[in-house]
């Protein structure tokens, strides 16, 4: 038998006027749960009555949020927002049955109605603001437990609900909670996921202290040992490993260590490089697409390589770094070389990331390069830097003669001009290093901004995201600093010099310039002053 609009109000009436004794007719509630049978107005109205009168009938708890549920799911989306709106009042008497609730609203919010997701949003915040921990609860049981659609919402319901609380909705006990499921996630996330959660993550109050961003960073760090057989030569495994470097430095500092990352480079990451550029047969020029990527990497190694603590955790690390940089600073070559115009390359760029890497971590193991059993080593290093030297002062005198009498609107707007500021940094980067080092004892006392970051005052962290930010400004301001990330942005191809061995002249070199490729302004062949330079430079 169906029920009608007025054996609801009649029923209604009964219960209503029962007040606290409403649970002495327990018919009249039953009479209100088939109204969930009847017609449209019938059913909404049904719906109210339900959310009223629930509390007084706890033995009949499950067949009313078993009708509830019925109309969720009913073809009209405006009985379906009727019953979503009442699903927080049943929690009201009773937190118990708020997982289970949220657990079925975020099911919803895979609906095609914004008018819908907006009132399961709604209901979803009413029973946060009642018990956080439990209406997490059953969104985190959707990203663990639902299918690929319905987790992506609950994933982003949960980060946008953590990045929009504070400390008086979520206890430590509830974000501490949170975190431990979220680990659990993270076992088996996309990128997309992965820097999703982390966002959210990075917004709890409990861990905007240096223990718990340390707590942030090695859940990145756990990422990357989550990668089984590093392919170097595979570029998602390789933009996983940046991506990750990426967000663990914008939370590192003094007192928060990268040293896992700077371990995993070392060890796993630029042997698996190395190893794919010798199988392809050890060929790289200028417009090498895999050393421009091992150059991102020694990039991402340089920034974390400051950020190590006391240097106990990376000290094993330093013979490797020492290694890798002495690869791409080459023996002073010999007369038959020269006889041959035979000349190595000099890689500034890459120079600059591991000297600079070395330069961090060496003052960890002085002794490296001075202990009793460095001494051929430290004779190799400084004929290196000697010879490495030497070609770096002959292309600094060239990139300061091609920037002499530039204007400053020439300098900020002429593409080429700016990489060669870059390189001019670079280059005085790499002599500052040197210096340091060839001191008897070798010295890391010497302070430099690397050629690929900008100047400390542009941007600054913000506790509460983990994320880079700039500072605001208007005016000049705002012009002064779109030219310095112009003149310091690090540009997609490198800029070379080729200069000329001892039997070719100035002519050759006049005739010969211009630009190779489109990429850069050739040098090749030019000798300046009568002195001659005999060295490949690539930056």
């Amino acid at each position: 038998m169906s029920v009608d609009v007025e054996q609801l109000y009649k029923n209604f009436g009964v219960l209503a006027d029962a007040k606290e004794n409403a649970k002495d007719h327990i018919q009249a509630f039953r009479i209100i749960l088939k109204g969930v049978e009847g017609s449209t107005n019938v059913k909404r109205l049904s719906a109210q009555f339900i959310a009223r009168f629930f509390k007084h009938f706890p033995d009949e708890s499950e067949k009313a949020i078993d009708a509830l549920l019925d109309l969720c799911e009913d073809e009209d989306v405006a009985i379906r927002k009727a019953a979503l709106k009442e699903l927080p009042n049943l929690c009201k008497a009773d937190k118990q049955h708020i997982h289970r609730l949220a657990d079925v609203l975020v099911q919803i919010l895979i609906s095609d109605d914004s008018s819908e997701i907006s009132t399961v949003n709604s209901a979803l915040n009413t029973m946060f603001s009642m018990d956080a921990k439990a209406t997490l609860s059953g969104v985190l049981s959707q990203i663990l437990n639902g299918d690929d659609d319905v987790r992506d919402k609950a994933i982003a319901y949960l980060c946008t609900r953590l990045m929009s609380s504070n400390s008086t909705e979520m206890s430590k006990d509830c974000e501490e909670f949170v975190l431990e499921q979220c680990k659990k996630i993270m076992e088996d996330v996309t990128g997309d996921e992965f820097t999703k959660l982390m966002q959210g993550l990075s917004s709890l109050n409990h861990l905007q202290t240096f223990q718990g961003r340390q707590q942030l960073v090695n859940i990145i760090a756990d990422q990357l040992d989550l990668i089984q057989d590093f392919d170097g030569t595979d570029q998602d495994a390789v933009n996983r490993v940046s991506e990750c470097v990426k967000m663990a430095l914008a939370m590192c500092s003094k007192n928060v260590h990268g040293s896992r990352f700077v371990n995993f480079i070392l060890q796993t990451v630029l042997p698996s490089m190395s190893a794919a550029q010798e199988k392809n047969g050890g060929q790289e020029d200028k417009d090498n697409a895999h050393s421009a990527v091992e150059l991102e990497i020694l990039k991402l190694l340089a920034d974390l390589s400051t950020y190590c603590g006391n240097g106990s955790e990376v000290v094993g690390k330093i013979p490797q770094v020492y290694d890798k940089l002495v690869s791409y600073m080459p023996v002073p070559p010999t007369e038959e070389t020269n006889g041959n115009g035979d000349y190595p390359k000099l890689q500034f760029s890459h120079v600059e990331c591991l000297m600079y890497t070395f330069h961090q971590l060496g003052k960890y193991q002085p002794e490296f390069l001075t202990g009793e059993e460095a001494s051929t080593r430290l004779k190799d290093f400084r004929l290196r830097v000697q010879y490495f030297a030497r070609g770096l002062q002959v292309y600094i005198k060239e990139l300061k003669a091609a920037l002499v009498g530039k204007t400053p609107t020439e300098l900020r707007t002429d593409k080429e001009n700016q990489i060669k500021l870059i390189a001019l940094k670079t280059c005085n980067n790499v002599n500052s290093l040197i210096k340091d080092l060839f001191h008897n004892p070798p010295s890391y006392k010497a302070v430099i901004n690397p050629s690929w970051k900008k100047p400390a005052a542009t941007a600054t962290k913000t506790p509460s995201s983990g994320l880079l930010k700039k500072r605001p400004s208007t005016g000049t301001d705002e012009i002064k600093k779109k030219t310095e990330r112009s003149l310091y942005r690090t540009p997609s191809g490198k800029y070379s010099s080729n200069i000329s061995s001892p039997s070719q002249n100035r002519s050759a070199s006049q005739n010969r310039g211009g630009r190779r490729n489109g990429r850069g302004r050739g040098r090749g062949n030019r000798s300046r002053g009568g002195r001659r330079q005999f060295f490949n430079s690539k930056y």
